[in-house]
């Protein structure tokens, strides 16, 4: 699966629209769409506060592995 469907799938499990995500973010609703529909590159910040947000890895959300185990809390 690529990064940008599970960015999707993610949130939309979580019944979260994507100005939501966006502000988690501190970018606009218009600036994330642009990440799920594959037409602008995940920045490496936002990936590190997304993983910590859904609380699962990076390779996760990557697509590298189906496994979403959650991550240890610090």
């Amino acid at each position: 699966m690529e990064y940008y469907q599970r960015l999707k799938d993610l949130r939309e499990d979580r019944d979260l629209k994507q100005s939501d995500i966006a502000a988690i973010l501190q970018t606009t609703q218009t600036y994330y769409s642009q990440y799920e529909l594959n037409k602008r590159p995940l920045p490496i910040r936002h990936l590190i506060t997304l993983c910590s947000f859904y609380n699962v890895s990076a390779d996760y959300i990557l697509g590298f592995t189906n496994d979403k185990k959650e991550l240890p809390r610090k």
